[in-house]
């Protein structure tokens, strides 16, 4: 099969996330200038640096109260900051109830029932018992093609690993099974992982 996506593609569903899959979860955790917080999951989310460490997330729609773009954009282009907690498992239904439309002053914290800490450098508010949390301050917002279309990039500045997270002073990814998600209304989890030499080495 093969199909222009701008002609559409005439299944169902559309197949291009499931094709771009397993993609890393952000849950993005935000505080408006108002001091509400707001925590919502992106899937177009990953690293894309390491000196300094960067992480990228796109938002692809909007809310009618958010001047089109959803609360954590909005946010951050107000604050410059943002953190990144990293989605395990055991967390999949609090993840997936943030992620519902809610009103600019619902705290998705509460909503949930999602324990809160507070960042270190940064004015936010993370999700306590993740695996690891990414502060990050914003180095731009770049506009996409389309409609509602925002990529955010953002430097990370403070790092917290869960200590259950750390075995033999590595961070061991399958003691807390990372969500990923896929195509449709599907996720992953990593419970496996293997390892490969690069040629030279």
């Amino acid at each position: 099969m093969f199909y222009e996506p701008r002609n559409g593609h005439g299944l169902p569903h559309n197949p291009f996330n499931a094709i771009v899959t397993p993609r890393p979860i952000g849950w993005i955790s935000t505080r408006g200038p108002d001091g509400h917080d707001n925590l919502a999951p992106y899937s177009f989310f990953n690293a894309v640096a390491y000196e300094p460490p960067q992480v990228m997330f796109a938002s692809t729609s909007a809310k009618p109260d958010r001047d089109g773009t959803k609360d954590s954009v909005a946010n951050i282009r107000e604050t410059g900051v943002f953190c990144v907690n990293i989605v395990e498992h055991a967390a999949r239904d609090v993840m997936n109830t943030t992620s519902g439309p809610w009103p600019r002053q619902v705290d998705e914290f509460q909503k949930a029932g999602i324990p809160r800490a507070s960042c270190h450098m940064i004015d936010a508010t993370r999700v306590a018992n993740a695996p690891a949390a990414l502060e990050c301050r914003m180095t731009q917002i770049v506009t996409l093609a389309g409609e509602a279309n925002f990529l955010v990039i953002g430097e990370v500045i403070g790092v917290h690993m869960r200590d259950d997270c750390m075995v033999d002073g590595m961070f061991d990814i399958t003691s807390f099974k990372p969500l990923a998600r896929c195509g449709y209304r599907d996720y992953a989890v990593v419970e496996q992982v293997f390892s490969l030499k690069r040629p030279g080495e």
